[in-house]
């Protein structure tokens, strides 16, 4: 097999390519820039293209396949050369359901808690010694490549975003894996750009739930209205084994939480509502793979969290620093609940980048309202360059404090930042930083190595 990766560079694109190396097949690829980590992995495995730049060149008949990633535009000379001489064309999500037809298919869908509960899934399956395929949209600690692709595994894990294929199909990716197993962790708008419309992006998961495999399962967060609504109304669900989670009922310990089930206590160390809701879902799809809840919840006791999903930095015995992904209304919110929650008695100083597509839009800024509630101090950050490189309409520091709402403070220079936090941390307290950026340029492990010095 002789596969040929179109803007190879991706994130998700260049994990995919590792993978199918490792499977034993022939790859190639092209991009017009590759940027590390890709650009360093790709050149470990063999596999970075000796210039950048498109060469139709390199699309020849005796291709297997092409993969089409999202950075690629329609008029690539690569892509139009593949159409010419009929070379089979997938993008990232068709070529993984195409490889994984013979296989039970998991997909974890949902607006937030994608990666956390498939980490969770991969992370019990690892410990207990089952063979699992996957997918994982983050890198996370102990595996150098996210995706795995073999003959021998029965199952296969997928993350399902949302979000669109590739430049010539605009399908959410979560709809072409066609799941036997299925989990819905939460609907919260997010990708204003693709789906203007609430109503459009919820009309995504209906979708979604139609996909699954006739007499699969649908494992669903019962306390997500939305949700809710999409299983009542589906006449899908009459042949779906539909299976509901919620939040159950923990003990707040030092070390994280302790949880009980038929008159056992298991202790972990992730917190927080969100992630005890995210571990429910995570158990009810493992057992479907024959994993008992007592066993699953044992193997979870190492579990400390997905790839930059409320990671701690740095702590001591009365400061702490957590960075997060968080960027969406929904997430600021989950997060700040659980850290406070947490460190309930220490102040929470939380800062968030205003830095997606969805999240600079003017008119989306309302749906951040007290988003940031739990938090005793919060900042705001967002970079006007940032706007006008996605060309979008400026924003105000006022439209910001309307939108979030309460005694916020924005900012627009990562120097007021670091002003705000040095300002504001004190013994003892809490500090979390949220963004799926840097707040250009701040180091987290630097700031938090200075904060902790600072204290002595």
């Amino acid at each position: 097999m002789h596969i040929h990766f179109i803007a190879i560079g991706g994130s998700a694109m260049h994990n995919l390519a590792i993978a199918l190396k490792r499977k034993g097949y022939h790859v190639t690829g092209s991009d017009d820039e590759i940027l590390d980590p890709s650009k360093s992995r790709l050149e470990r495995e063999g596999i970075l293209p000796t210039h950048e730049g498109w060469d139709p060149s390199l699309i020849t008949e005796s291709l297997s396949a092409v993969i089409l990633g999202m950075h690629a535009r329609e008029d690539n000379p690569e892509l139009l050369k593949a159409k010419a001489i009929g070379v089979p064309i997938y993008s990232y999500p068709e070529y993984l359901y195409e490889a994984s037809k013979d296989k039970i298919r998991i997909v974890i869908g949902g607006s937030h808690g994608k990666t956390t509960i498939t980490s969770m899934i991969l992370h019990a399956s690892k410990k207990l010694g089952i063979a699992l395929d996957y997918m994982v949209g983050a890198q996370l600690e102990g595996y150098d490549c996210m995706v795995q692709i073999t003959d021998a595994a029965k199952y296969i894990l997928l993350e399902g975003d949302e979000y669109l294929s590739s430049p010539i199909d605009r399908r959410p990716k979560f709809h072409l894996y066609k799941p036997h197993i299925a989990l819905l962790s939460g609907i919260a708008w997010d990708h204003i750009n693709v789906f203007p419309t609430f109503d459009n992006y919820v009309d995504q998961f209906r979708i979604f739930i139609q996909s699954i495999e006739p007499h699969g399962s649908l494992v669903y967060n019962a306390k997500d209205s939305e949700i809710m609504g999409l299983v009542h109304e589906s006449q899908t669900i009459k042949a779906t084994r539909a299976l509901a989670y919620e939040t159950p009922s923990f003990e707040v310990i030092e070390a994280g939480t302790s949880l009980q089930l038929n008159g056992a206590s298991y202790p972990l160390q992730i917190f927080g509502d969100h992630n005890v809701q995210n571990l429910m879902g995570a158990m009810l799809v493992s057992e479907q793979m024959g994993i008992p809840k007592e066993k699953f919840l044992e193997a979870m006791s190492d579990f400390t969290g997905a790839g930059k999903r409320l990671q701690k930095v740095v702590s001591n015995e009365s400061f702490v620093m957590y960075k997060d992904f968080a960027h969406s209304p929904s997430k600021l919110k989950a997060t700040t609940q659980a850290v406070k929650q947490q460190y309930k008695e220490r102040p929470l100083i939380a800062c968030m980048e205003l830095h997606t597509f969805s999240s600079l839009k003017k008119e989306f800024l309302p749906q951040y309202f007290n988003s940031m509630q739990n938090a005793d101090m919060a900042l705001v950050y967002f970079n006007p360059k940032v706007l006008a490189h996605k060309k979008l309409e400026p924003i105000t520091k006022e439209d910001v404090l309307q939108g979030f709402g309460g005694s916020i403070t924005v900012v627009n220079d990562t120097q007021e930042v670091y002003a705000f936090v040095r300002e504001k941390v004190t013994k003892p307290c809490a500090l979390l930083m949220m963004s799926s950026g840097t707040f250009d340029g701040i180091d987290f492990d630097a700031l938090g190595e200075e904060l902790l010095k600072a204290m002595h």
